[in-house]
């Protein structure tokens, strides 16, 4: 029986007693050891209202993290799919600097933003692109290393809080782009870099660790992770199928081309990685009503609620927004038929857009046998009833992925020629 590593759990007081679980929960040092066979859920009444779900398969993962007051999801999300990737090749677990990452892309984000007079947006979100550039341009480096956080020693300034830190970058920016110069100096850059330097710390050029000296590069390199290995995916028919361009959302400023492929092989695509032992970075649209701060992610038919619910129209039209979605989002429903002319309308329309950098790492069924993947977020293990994980419907994942990063030799062996991908 393999076993796989998934996250620690230290349940505290303000625990959300979860409404079903996969019965993970178990100390062990750091991690929690899970059988790759299904594991049953043996905590909740056979008829409890609510979601209940059973683990079919699953990758190992690195603990959930906590970007907390930061738009640094698009870092976490990849550098825990870059965890992965190095449990997947040597089983070694690495806690690697999420805000190293954060510092190098920043400060690219700025150049570019400046090069282009201010005419394109500068902001604290990303891609999963920008940490594969900074691996491939910059190496990486641990966690210990960077811990990223200078402005405090208390309980809660041990989690990333960066409105003062993007306030003061964007207004500098802002400053250099307002069109008031004439001429830049050379050492806005260094200025810039201060700001950076001040709130999460020098990126180090050298440093020990485990008793080894490295670069950033040289570390990268220990790790067995090439950027070269990882390819972008998605899937719209704005252009053609099985050619490249660049995602047309303003995190992804480096107009990293991505592989476009039809929805099924998208799916096809997730599905394979994962049943090889790959994980996948995901970029998708959390802001749907089935988008839940519970851990739940599904498609439910909102216009037609009160049918789907079985809600007395009058009571159904009497609810807030609020309240429709917690009818909508408290058990099992039927969902929306996901098209791929459906996908193209809600990304024309801007009904989809570009929030949010999760990890794909397991698939799962809830107590009707429907399937569902499994997700870790960056929201920490408080938020969510399962402990830092989501299950996402695969009506959601086909609707609202906006793309995904993976691993090129976990793409099956025909839509790889079909693309190109070599």
């Amino acid at each position: 029986m393999k076993l796989l590593l998934l996250f620690f759990l230290m349940l505290g007081q303000d625990t959300i007693a979860p409404q079903s679980t996969d019965s993970v929960v178990a100390h062990v040092a750091d991690t929690t050891l899970l059988s790759r066979d299904t594991l049953a859920t043996d905590s909740i009444p056979a008829d409890s209202i609510g979601f209940r779900f059973t683990t079919i398969d699953s990758v190992a993962i690195t603990p959930v993290k906590d970007q907390h007051r930061s738009g640094t999801c698009w870092a976490f999300s990849t550098i825990g799919f870059l965890e992965s990737e190095v449990l997947r090749k040597s089983g070694k677990e690495v806690d690697l600097s999420e805000m190293f990452v954060v510092s190098h892309t920043m400060m690219d984000r700025a150049e570019y933003c400046i090069r282009m007079y201010g005419d394109v947006q500068f902001a604290a979100g990303g891609s999963a692109y920008d940490v594969i550039y900074c691996l491939e341009n910059y190496g990486l480096v641990p966690q210990q290393v960077m811990p990223g956080i200078q402005y405090g020693s208390a309980p809660k300034d041990t989690l990333p809080v960066h409105g003062e830190l993007d306030a003061i970058a964007g207004g500098y920016v802002k400053a250099l782009t307002s069109g008031k110069l004439k001429k830049l100096t050379p050492v806005w850059k260094k200025g810039l870099q201060a700001v950076y330097d001040t709130y999460l710390g020098a990126c180090p050029d050298t440093f020990t660790y485990e008793g080894t000296l490295y670069s950033p590069q040289s570390y990268a390199e220990s790790l067995d992770l090439h950027a070269e290995d990882y390819v972008s995916i998605t899937s719209y028919t704005h252009h053609p199928f099985y050619t490249r361009f660049a995602l047309e959302v303003p995190d992804n400023w480096r107009l990293d081309r991505m592989y476009n492929v039809p929805m099924e092989e998208m799916m096809a695509i997730i599905d394979t990685a994962l049943a090889n032992g790959y994980t996948l970075a995901w970029g998708a649209d959390v802001s749907e009503v089935g988008f839940t701060r519970k851990g739940i992610g599904v498609m439910p038919d909102a216009d037609n609620g009160a049918d789907l619910t079985g809600s007395d129209m009058a009571h159904w039209l009497g609810l807030d927004e609020k309240a429709k979605k917690d009818e909508l989002t408290k058990k099992p429903l039927p969902e929306l038929e996901i098209t791929q002319q459906m996908r193209q309308q809600a990304f024309d329309s801007w009904e989809t857009t570009d929030d949010h950098g999760m990890q794909i790492f397991g698939i799962a069924e809830d107590q009707n046998g429907k399937k569902y993947y499994m997700v870790k977020n960056s929201w920490g293990t408080q938020r969510s009833d399962y402990h830092g994980i989501w299950y996402i419907s695969e009506a959601f994942m086909r609707y609202k992925t906006n793309d995904i990063l993976v691993h090129k030799d976990a793409i099956p062996e025909q839509i790889r020629k079909k693309a190109g991908i070599k």
